[in-house]
């Protein structure tokens, strides 16, 4: 008889990280589009907390939320982003702005993060090690 089981190696949800991590990252975009405050300020913070998110995503073995962190981060900045292009540009250029923003503009916006997220995270996940998990677990005939 041949078994084989197959479980989750990730540690835990980080769902919750995640959509704290999308909500600054709104903030951050919506305060750079507006241009109110430092720009180095705001782009040091979302920076920063793009790390923070990559090495929580590192630590947790969850490298597989580095590709859907972009997706949760639109979702959220989606509307504060087009707010933020009508503030900084007025009403009717604003809508067409903000609709380049969030469409073609979020492909740049999701790939820097995708790159940033998955540096930090496999750094981490290197320095981390491999855990107290085997790759194989071998179970006996005998053996329930």
């Amino acid at each position: 008889m041949f078994v084989v089981q197959v479980r989750q190696r990730a540690r835990g949800r980080v769902g919750t990280m995640l959509s704290l991590w999308s909500v600054v990252m709104a903030v951050v975009l919506f305060l750079g589009e507006t241009h109110w405050g430092s720009r180095g300020a705001v782009e040091l913070t979302g920076v920063v907390a793009t790390a923070l998110l990559g090495a929580y995503l590192g630590w947790r073995r969850s490298l597989g939320a580095v590709l859907v962190a972009p997706v949760v981060s639109w979702l959220a900045a989606w509307l504060p982003l087009w707010v933020a292009a009508m503030i900084h540009d007025g009403l009717v250029r604003g809508l067409f702005v903000g609709l380049f923003l969030v469409t073609i503009g979020w492909i740049g916006i999701a790939v820097s993060e995708v790159v940033w997220l998955g540096l930090v995270a496999l750094v981490v996940r290197a320095l981390h090690g491999r855990g107290r998990d085997p790759d194989v677990v071998v179970i006996g005939p005998n053996r329930s």
